[in-house]
């Protein structure tokens, strides 16, 4: 799979992604559980990849990057105007994900390492 951008939605027991080339069209919508995950990332040449900042997204965070992609954190209501009215999935917040990690004026979240990570 070819992409230049993916927004990635994590829930509790899945990964939601969707993927877009560098033109625009997207190229991927997929679900993975998460002992997916990694080979999924680890397959792919490097990208951008966004996913809103929650409580397991540092360490997917350093998961990824493992892998030479360039991982953004968005604040969770930054990423809430970019989602279709009436449209609130897993799979919608990772398509809003997508185009938010691209919005020239979108603020992130720093990805903390082991060790500033709170015990």
């Amino acid at each position: 799979m070819e992409a230049a951008t993916i927004g990635s939605d994590i829930s509790k027991h899945a990964f939601h992604i969707h993927a877009v080339h560098g033109q625009g069209q997207v190229t991927a919508r997929q679900r993975f559980r998460r002992s997916e995950v990694i080979s999924f990332f680890s397959s792919l040449a490097p990208c951008l990849i966004g996913t809103k900042a929650c409580a397991t997204a540092n360490h997917w965070a350093q998961e990824i990057r493992q892998f030479g992609h360039d991982v953004r954190l968005i604040p969770p209501a930054y990423v809430k105007p970019y989602v279709g009215r009436g449209a609130k999935n897993d799979a919608a917040d990772a398509a809003a994900i997508g185009e938010a990690v691209n919005s020239p004026k979108m603020q992130f979240v720093p990805i903390k390492s082991i060790g500033t990570r709170a015990s």
